[in-house]
């Protein structure tokens, strides 16, 4: 993460912030529990926030505090958004998490964000929060570690329901569709004035999927069901080590192998998942005993075995699974394990990408783990490791949320984008409430909104005995009302006009998603219409694209 001498102008010029960069002194801040705090200048002549003494301590009855910022009441309105941001640094020469917290209206008590901040540079916070009462509120910033929190160009700016969505779809419009110029030729090289032009999308760019279980190789419904919709599968766990050696040297891939050739028959793209999970607990009991030398021959076997099995098949590999959360093979192998891993998994199979692949980063800015300064850090380290330069990386965002912090996530997301890797939402859903076709609704437009997520894949696996968290539909293969707002956002996504007629100039505007389509051109001066595919892509705007008819 970006760490400056002084810290960036507020965003928002501070939003409902008073006195955001601290240049009227700490004229509406305050402190806790009679700290010392002052307004302190950079050799610059940047003014910022500090406190003094105001590191966490643990009381007479061994409760530990934590340390606390200055802090600032404000008004909240309520059903509004609030984008937080700040830049934090700390005191005593080391680095601290320190998390942002507001005391929302209705007395709770929210972790709207949080950083890994350094001492002797300013870091920058974004989060935020969703207020659905009015009233007052507080902001600070807190820590557990024994140092003082100074603060900066502190900014909260609220944005109505309506205003966030209204971004988010103008965001997704120029993200996913291209506005293209089609002329139609004539077989004399002339362009065909008032030619009837058909448009069919064959697929869509975006790519939207699912993962899927063994009990679609059986049954039929949920083969047609399944197909008929997504462009993209994980299996939930067929590719897993614990799915296809259970019992030490005795492999069996014959359930992922059929289940991989089932959906290439439909070109539906598969991500390889995984190749490893750096859960203890996920680990087969023969693998658990084993001694350095025998566990690194097991690794090598298993890394050997899937990665050469599915080389060229599949278009991702999540390689070493929650490795923020978890620490299996670094614990036993060595700390570089992971990039180590990484670098032989892109050596074996050099085209698909190979995503860290971890949870809570944009649903819970309160798990100290995974937040977005982690996950920059960790996949910084698996990159720089010593032959890694030319891996091809990419950002995997699992997204199994509850209630979620729609400004929390876009924050992480527009974190996360400045790594310039591929990033895609992995493994989304949302647990059963009465609230959650609505939510499940946000997040997939808030990632389909986002311009640089490039995919999304739920968590949705269809078993008879009931999902994960979220079923799309019952045991007949009829969609539930989530099932249902899938197919809405499916159709919506790929909305276009079905036919068109060229100008004078045998020119016509399409504005259309990014996708594969088919043009079909009929005209009373031809014999039969001339039918002509073309790829709609990010950069279809900058040319004009001409069908050749030949009568």
């Amino acid at each position: 993460m970006q760490c400056l001498g002084d810290p960036m102008k507020p965003l928002y010029k501070g939003g409902i912030v008073q006195n955001s960069e601290f240049n009227s002194g700490l004229m509406g801040w305050s402190t806790y529990r009679n700290i010392k705090a002052g307004v302190s200048s950079s050799p610059s002549g940047n003014k910022f926030a500090v406190v003094n003494g105001a590191g966490s301590h643990v009381t007479s009855s061994g409760k530990l505090l934590p340390s606390h910022s200055v802090y600032q009441r404000v008004q909240m309105q309520g059903d509004r958004h609030y984008s937080l941001s700040a830049w934090l640094q700390v005191s005593n020469g080391t680095s601290a998490h320190v998390r942002a917290v507001i005391k929302s209206p209705n007395g709770e008590r929210v972790i709207a964000g949080a950083i890994d901040a350094q001492s002797g540079c300013w870091s920058m916070l974004k989060g935020g929060m969703t207020a659905y009462s009015s009233g007052p509120a507080e902001i600070y910033f807190e820590s557990y570690a024994p140092v003082d929190i100074w603060v900066d160009s502190v900014s909260l700016q609220p944005f109505t329901f309506d205003e966030w969505d209204a971004h988010t779809r103008r965001s997704a419009d120029k993200a996913r569709r291209r506005t293209v110029k089609v002329v139609a030729m004539g077989a004399d090289d002339k362009p065909m004035a008032h030619a009837n032009v058909s448009i069919e999308l064959l697929r869509l760019g975006f790519p939207f999927g699912n993962a899927v279980t063994k009990e679609i190789l059986d049954l039929p419904a949920y083969e047609k069901w399944f197909t008929s919709r997504f462009s993209v599968a994980t299996f939930e766990n067929e590719m897993k080590w614990y799915s296809t050696e259970w019992t030490q040297n005795h492999e069996d891939y014959s359930v992922a192998d059929s289940m991989l050739n089932m959906l290439q028959k439909y070109r539906i793209k598969v991500r390889g998942h995984n190749v490893f999970w750096d859960d203890q607990n996920s680990q087969m009991q023969w693998v658990k005993p084993l001694n350095l030398a025998q566990l690194k021959a097991a690794v090598q076997k298993r890394l050997k075995s899937v990665v050469s099995r599915y080389a060229g098949k599949v278009i991702h590999w999540d390689v070493v699974n929650e490795n923020l959360h978890f620490n299996f093979f670094e614990t036993k192998v060595g700390p570089s394990a992971s990039a180590q891993i990484y670098q032989q998994v892109g050596q074996l199979d050099r085209n698909p990408i190979l995503f860290m692949n971890e949870f809570n980063t944009l649903e819970q800015p309160g798990d100290p783990n995974p937040v977005p300064a982690k996950y920059v850090a960790k996949m910084n380290q698996i990159r720089s490791y010593p032959g890694n330069g030319g891996l091809k990386l990419g950002v995997g965002l699992e997204s199994h949320f509850t209630t979620p912090n729609l400004p929390y996530m876009r924050s992480s997301l527009d974190t996360l984008a400045k790594l310039k890797l591929p990033m895609w939402l992995t493994e989304v859903d949302v647990v059963k409430s009465p609230n959650q076709v609505k939510y499940l609704e946000q997040v997939l437009r808030e990632g389909f909104g986002h311009p640089n997520v490039d995919g999304i894949v739920m968590w949705a696996a269809w078993h008879a005995k009931g999902c994960y968290v979220m079923c799309l539909t019952d045991n007949s293969f009829k969609n539930l009302p989530v099932g249902d707002l899938v197919d809405k956002l499916i159709a919506e996504w790929k909305t276009h006009r079905a036919s068109a007629t060229t100008d004078d100039n045998g020119a016509v505007e399409l504005d259309l998603p990014l996708g594969e389509y088919e043009f079909t051109v009929s005209h009373p001066s031809l014999k039969s219409a001339a039918v002509q595919t073309m790829t709609v892509d990010t950069s279809s705007s900058a040319s004009e694209h001409t069908i050749n008819v030949k009568s």
